[in-house]
C-alpha cells in the first residue's frame, strides 16, 4: 500500500485503540488533502483489521467514504537520515509541485497539504489546529522557531505567547512589522504532552524530520534574503545538531545557500532579562540588519548597552 494511506490507516489505529472511536469519516478537507498526498489511481481508505472498540456516547459511529485521487498527484515527503549538513531527503515538496501562480498562492497550498498532514498520529490526534507560518509571502527576512505551544495550538498563529509577544517587540525594534516578515516552526504541531501534564516539550527527531519537508518548501518559496534561527531547536531541525546555541550565536551559518543567524529564542530572554543577555541577541540582529542593507539609527546600535 502507498505511504499516505499507510500514513492514514496508523491514524485510523490510533484513534481506535487510544480514543474509542469505532468507525472514522474523512471530512470533505481531509479527503481533499488525501487527494494530493495519495498516488495515482482510485483509492479507499481502510478501516484496520481490529477488534471493535467500545464507542463512548458522544462518539458518532459513521462509515467511512470512498476517496477519489487524480492521476498524477505529489509525491509524499520521505525523510531518511541526518548528515553532516543537516536533513537528507530523498522525496522532497519541490517547489514545482506546489500549485500556485503566485507565492501567496503557493503557500496556500503547502499550508492545505499540512492541514491534514497525519504522519505523526499522535500529534494529529490531540492537535486543535496546524500552525503553518504567517507572514509576508515575499519577505526578505524569515524568523524559524521550534514548534507550537499551547497559546499558537489554539490561535492558529506562530509565536502569539508570551514569547511571541517578545519576539514581535524586537521585530519592530528592528523597523519592521510580523507583517513585513515571516515566521514559522520547525514542527507544525503541538508536541503532544501526557493527560494532566502542562507547558511544552521540545520535537522529537522523528517528529522534526518528519515535518522538515513543509519548511524546506516553505523556504524555498518565500526564497529569503537571510534566516533567522530562533533556539538551538530551530538550528537542528535546520542543520542538524552541529552545536550548542551559545557557540553559534553571532556568526552566519548557511541553510541551503541562504545566510543564517542563530541567536536565542525569545522565551530564553523571558528567564534571563539581564542587559547582559538582550544585548547579545540584539547583536545578533544588527548583523542581521546589516546584511539586510537596512537603516541603523545610533539610538538602534546602543540598545541594551547601559545596565
Amino acid at each position: 500500500m502507498s505511504e499516505p494511506l499507510d500514513a492514514v490507516r496508523q491514524y485510523v489505529q490510533f484513534l481506535r485503540e487510544r480514543e474509542g472511536v469505532r468507525k472514522i469519516r474523512l471530512s470533505k478537507t481531509a479527503r481533499q488533502g488525501l487527494k494530493v498526498l495519495a498516488g495515482s489511481g482510485r483509492a479507499t481508505v481502510p478501516s484496520p483489521a481490529l477488534p471493535e472498540a467500545r464507542t463512548s456516547p458522544e462518539r458518532r459511529s459513521v462509515t467511512p467514504e470512498p476517496v477519489q485521487t487524480p492521476k498524477t498527484a505529489a509525491p509524499v515527503p520521505n525523510i531518511v537520515a541526518w548528515t553532516s549538513t543537516g536533513l537528507s531527503l530523498s522525496n522532497e515538496l519541490p517547489v514545482e509541485a506546489v500549485s500556485g501562480s503566485t507565492k501567496a498562492e503557493q503557500l496556500l497550498h503547502l499550508a492545505e497539504r499540512a492541514s491534514v498532514c497525519v504522519k505523526c498520529p499522535h500529534l494529529a490526534a490531540r492537535r486543535h489546529t496546524v500552525v503553518f507560518g504567517v507572514g509576508d509571502p515575499d519577505a526578505r527576512l524569515m524568523f524559524v522557531g521550534e514548534a507550537p505551544g499551547e497559546e499558537e495550538d489554539l490561535q492558529g498563529e506562530p509565536f502569539v505567547g508570551r514569547a511571541g509577544q517578545l519576539l514581535t517587540k524586537m521585530i519592530a525594534a528592528m523597523g519592521l512589522s510580523r507583517e513585513q516578515v515571516y515566521i514559522a516552526n520547525i514542527v507544525k504541531c503541538r508536541p503532544d504532552m501526557q493527560p494532566g501534564v502542562s507547558g511544552n516539550r521540545k520535537p522529537t527527531k522523528q517528529e522534526m524530520e518528519t515535518c522538515a519537508p513543509y519548511l524546506r518548501a516553505q523556504i524555498d518559496v518565500i526564497k529569503p534574503t537571510a534566516l533567522v534561527a530562533l533556539g538551538a531547536t530551530a538550528v537542528e531541525g535546520l542543520l542538524g545538531p552541529i552545536g550548542t546555541i551559545g557557540s553559534l550565536r553571532g556568526k552566519f551559518l548557511e541553510y541551503r545557500g541562504t545566510p543564517l543567524m542563530p541567536t536565542y529564542h525569545p522565551s530564553y530572554l523571558l528567564r534571563n532579562q539581564s542587559n547582559t543577555e538582550k544585548r547579545k541577541v540584539w547583536e545578533d540582529l544588527l548583523k542581521v540588519m546589516e546584511r539586510l542593507e537596512m537603516p541603523i539609527s545610533e539610538k538602534q546600535r546602543g540598545f541594551f548597552l547601559k545596565n
